[in-house]
């Protein structure tokens, strides 16, 4: 089964804590390309989020996003640094006994004092272990939506597959009827001159002009491109590489046998063979 490089998958998860969403783009690259934007305090999971997509992709440039929310009732208490507060206490009561007017103390503005209220640190263990469990489920979706799309790329190339069997097919049929032409032409023209010529010398130039009209070494190859393309598309592993190289033979054969064809017909069936090798490039170039 071929997959494309092609998707996008979100999911996400509600908890007391809070909400938890993944968000995950893939695109065509060379290579596998990861790129994480994740919240400041749960930066340490990169390396298992990374080990996670490897493991289940081989191609693509892949752009995670985790989004975290946490409830108000995930809220932690605050905490005062009682030490400190009763030294900045003690530091107002000595400075209010220098005034001559002295404000009261403000309760709010103590706890506001550097250092007073600090926020307890919030247990990351649970948010953590969603994200991971959550980042599986988005990547399973992720593989499913790149597997539908490589299903119809599939069906695609294969039609275009039986299209070209198709045009070498036609070609292989009509080459004896090219042939046959171009003899007769040829012989015709001779039997225009009023002078002698040397008959084995014109048999000669004709197997030559034969050979290197000959397209048969380049209808043998488009046919066994054809078959090697059917082999890979059956495939279960990454196979987008193996396939980009396929077109480029596709594509040389098809530009060789329209170098050598003189015949209209042939040259016609030739450049519908590159069109069509070309549509096929384009959608290779999908593939994981």
């Amino acid at each position: 089964m071929i997959r494309s490089m092609t998707a996008f998958a979100r999911r996400g998860r509600r908890a007391d804590w809070g909400e938890i969403v993944w968000e995950i783009r893939a695109v065509n690259h060379r290579y596998l390309e990861m790129g994480f934007r994740l919240p400041e305090d749960l930066r340490s999971l990169e390396s298992a989020c990374r080990k996670a997509i490897s493991s289940r992709l081989r191609r693509g440039k892949i752009d995670s996003t985790l989004k975290v929310n946490f409830s108000d009732s995930a809220a932690s208490d605050i905490q005062v640094n009682q030490r400190l507060l009763d030294s900045v206490i003690a530091r107002s009561a000595e400075v209010a006994r220098q005034l001559d007017a002295p404000s009261p103390l403000n309760p709010l503005s103590l706890l506001r004092w550097p250092g007073v209220v600090a926020e307890a640190e919030r247990d990351l263990g649970p948010v953590e272990q969603a994200a991971v469990e959550l980042l599986d489920e988005a990547l399973t979706a992720l593989s499913e939506s790149r597997a539908n799309e490589g299903a119809r790329i599939r069906e695609m190339l294969l039609e275009r597959c039986d299209a070209v069997a198709a045009h070498v097919k036609t070609i292989r049929g009509h080459l004896p009827d090219v042939r046959a032409r171009i003899r007769e032409k040829l012989t015709t023209r001779l039997a225009e001159l009023t002078a002698d010529f040397d008959r084995d010398r014109v048999e000669q130039e004709l197997v030559i002009l034969a050979q290197k009209m000959d397209v048969d070494e380049e209808l043998d190859r488009l046919d066994s491109h054809i078959t090697e393309t059917r082999k890979v598309l059956d495939r279960n592993d990454a196979v987008g590489r193996r396939l980009d190289f396929l077109m480029q033979e596709f594509n040389r054969e098809a530009n060789t046998l329209a170098s050598k064809s003189n015949d209209p017909e042939t040259t016609r069936l030739a450049v519908d063979i590159k069109v069509l090798v070309e549509q096929m490039r384009e959608q290779v170039q999908n593939i994981e």
